[in-house]
């Protein structure tokens, strides 16, 4: 079984990286590595996100012949949603389970305040909020303007989603949730029902916005049961799911 992950603004392989271990041999973890960031650091960043997920799309066409789900956090989360999508007008063959995690639904979302556009000195207050980076990185003057591009572009790709109507998808959906994230609304994320056919599955958790971490073995385990199904498959990490 493949698992691909797609992470939230600004964030790398590395923060899946213990997931490896933790969902075991059965499962062949991917992670989306986006230009501007991590060893692609130098690379232009993506702003559009048609142009986004037709690349992904693009790109995932060769590791489509084993049975394959989605984990998006955040952006993420968008970003899975709309690659299983355009797999599907592709007619080429789709995930078997989405976990949307940290996000509200594609329909009923809300974008409280642009980021992308934010002076930088106001955009690194707005990271520390999100408790997502570390502090002795957002400490890091020259560090954060390496970053930063990365980070308006992930933060644009949001900010400037628009919804498309097409037909829900026909795959079990999981949404993940922090019971004290300030920036996901319950029932704002309780859309998410209306992108599938079936019904929604939804986890909570103790925490903010990145509840991924203080929770890791919980959550990895719910996904192992899940996919404890599929083929075994030997365990190995896919860091560039982009070409």
């Amino acid at each position: 079984m493949r698992l691909f992950c797609f992470p939230f603004a600004g964030g790398t392989p590395a923060a899946f990286l213990p997931w490896h271990q933790a969902l075991g041999a059965e499962v062949e973890l991917n992670v989306a590595l986006l230009p501007g960031r991590s060893s692609r650091l130098f690379e232009p960043p993506l702003r559009d996100m048609d142009l986004l997920v037709a690349t992904l799309a693009q790109a995932l066409r060769g590791r489509l012949d084993k049975p394959f789900a989605f984990f998006g956090h955040s952006l993420g989360a968008l970003v899975a949603f709309e690659v299983a999508r355009a797999l599907r007008r592709q007619g080429l063959p789709g995930p078997g389970r989405l976990w949307v995690s940290g996000a509200e639904g594609p329909q009923t979302r809300s974008v409280k305040r642009r980021l992308h556009d934010l002076p930088d000195a106001e955009l690194v207050a707005v990271l520390r909020g999100y408790n997502g980076t570390p502090v002795e990185l957002l400490d890091d003057a020259e560090m954060m303007e390496l970053l930063l591009p990365g980070l308006r572009a992930d933060f644009c790709l949001a900010e400037r989603y628009a919804y498309r109507v097409e037909p829900p998808l026909d795959l079990p959906f999981t949404l993940l949730t922090g019971d004290a994230d300030p920036y996901v609304e319950d029932e704002r994320a309780a859309g998410w029902a209306r992108e599938s056919s079936l019904p929604l599955q939804r986890e909570r958790f103790d925490g903010d916005h990145f509840f991924l971490y203080p929770h890791q073995a919980a959550i990895t385990a719910s996904l192992a049961a899940a996919l404890a199904d599929a083929a075994r498959l030997p365990a190995t990490l896919q860091t560039e799911v982009m070409p």
